[in-house]
């Protein structure tokens, strides 16, 4: 099969059905924005990716299955009505997507061995069976003899199994919140008087750590369960902050179920509803605000809306500013410097792999005091050098990440994926050093 000498929005189209992947999958895969790859599909020959997209979609070919090349070239032939089209170059007016250049390695002899053996790389088994009571006890509480909390006794168990969360602790979190989970409706009902809404505050909170860790280990969906649990808490307690703080966990859950247009538009309103409703008046309004408006920056960069994402960053600054400091205020490790972060992930949401490395070097790794972002940093660092096609980079961020939390690399799908597609990209004794990385790591066959 020639090579492509330009790709088209109906090129990579052909190539995503040709891998049985979905929009969703496929964007991943790249390291794309899903609206890009959307984009490609309905645009067709009126788009060209830019030309890091360009590298990216040369390497997924190079790397494909000769039963993928065969339906690739099949699929790119074939016109809307199935006839064969002829291959003039494609149209390339205004509206071309042009980007720089990024470089992408291509070995076509790759270990067969060790691709197949991080092609299987999925949910951490041990993190889906640690899993498994969380489960049952959020959709089908028994009946026990539980002892029942009082406020504060609660108030110490939602701290610590939160404490352990932000460590990247996440298969004790697991087994805490087992435990925990089956207590908190007791709990509510014993609550009388003024300590109705401080357990109800709790209750949101604690639902909120739930729809968390979920999400870390892959089950999207029931972390929109929690969150829906954490957003009814916090509206029977009518503390503004804590509906707002739900509101946070609620627009995460949304994003990984890929509603990140209503992810958005929660974000953006529940932010106004806190402004409107506190003035910012408290640290832990202004902390909640300002997390809450960086969760709607992400979700409008995987649109790849870039001026709402902008936008939002912005305005998560200022509120920033307003704090004046780094804290972690209603759990939210809010502050100047968790913008930053921010503004390496968005960078990379938005195909900025050259952006979001330059960013990073800024980032005040000492003000970073949460083991949960600083191991995310340096995994959105290992994504943007995987990007940039410095696969040697990647893996050594990588191996940061993990020594500042395995269970960070060991528990989440994503960071499996990106293994996997470090294994697909990189050469030689890279590719070797990622397999060993992965076996080291207990990353799953």
């Amino acid at each position: 099969m020639a090579a492509i000498t330009t790709w088209t929005g109906r090129d990579a189209t052909a190539l995503r059905q040709a891998s049985r992947m979905s929009v969703t999958t496929f964007a991943e895969h790249l390291g794309a924005a899903r609206r890009t790859v959307a984009k490609w599909s309905s645009q067709g020959d009126n788009v060209i990716p830019r030309a890091d997209m360009q590298a990216a979609l040369d390497t997924v070919l190079t790397r494909a299955t000769p039963d993928v090349r065969e339906r690739f070239a099949v699929l790119r032939g074939m016109g809307n009505n199935g006839a064969v089209e002829n291959t003039a170059p494609p149209h390339t007016g205004p509206d071309a997507d042009t980007g720089k250049d990024s470089h992408h390695s291509s070995d076509s002899d790759g270990d067969v061995q060790r691709r197949d053996f991080l092609r299987n790389a999925a949910v951490s088994v041990a993190g889906a069976s640690s899993a498994a009571p969380v489960l049952d006890a959020l959709v089908s509480p028994r009946q026990t003899q539980a002892t029942v909390l009082s406020a504060q006794q609660l108030s110490r168990e939602v701290a610590a199994v939160k404490s352990n969360y932000q460590a990247c602790r996440y298969e004790r979190v697991l087994d805490q919140l087992a435990t925990l989970l089956p207590s908190l409706e007791p709990a509510m009902a014993g609550a009388e008087g003024g300590q109705q809404m401080r357990v109800n505050v709790l209750a949101a909170e604690l639902y909120h750590v739930v729809g968390s860790v979920l999400l870390k280990v892959g089950d999207c969906a029931m972390a929109l369960v929690a969150a829906e649990r954490s957003t009814r808490a916090a509206a029977t307690s009518q503390d503004p902050v804590a509906i707002a703080a739900s509101a946070r966990i609620m627009t995460h859950a949304l994003m990984s179920n890929n509603h990140d247009e209503q992810a958005v538009t929660l974000a953006a309103d529940a932010a106004g509803v806190l402004d409107r409703g506190t003035r910012l008046a408290s640290t832990d309004a202004v902390a909640v605000y300002g997390a809450l408006v960086l969760r709607g920056a992400v979700a409008a960069a995987r649109r790849d809306d870039r001026d709402t994402a902008h936008t939002m960053l912005d305005e998560a600054a200022r509120a920033a500013t307003r704090l004046g400091y780094d804290g972690n205020d209603r759990w939210t490790g809010f502050g100047a410097t968790n913008v930053l972060l921010h503004r390496v992930n968005i960078a990379l949401a938005l195909g900025d792999a050259g952006t979001a490395i330059t960013i990073a070097r800024t980032v005040p790794l000492g003000k970073v005091t949460l083991a949960e972002r600083k191991a995310t940093l340096h995994v959105d660092v290992a994504r943007a050098y995987t990007q940039w096609g410095r696969h040697e980079q990647g893996l050594n961020a990588l191996r940061t990440a993990y020594e500042i939390a395995p269970e960070e690399i060991r528990c989440r799908p994503a960071v499996h994926r990106l293994t996997n597609d470090l294994a697909h990209l990189a050469t030689g004794p890279v590719r070797a050093a990622v397999v060993d990385f992965s076996q080291a790591a207990g990353i799953p066959r």
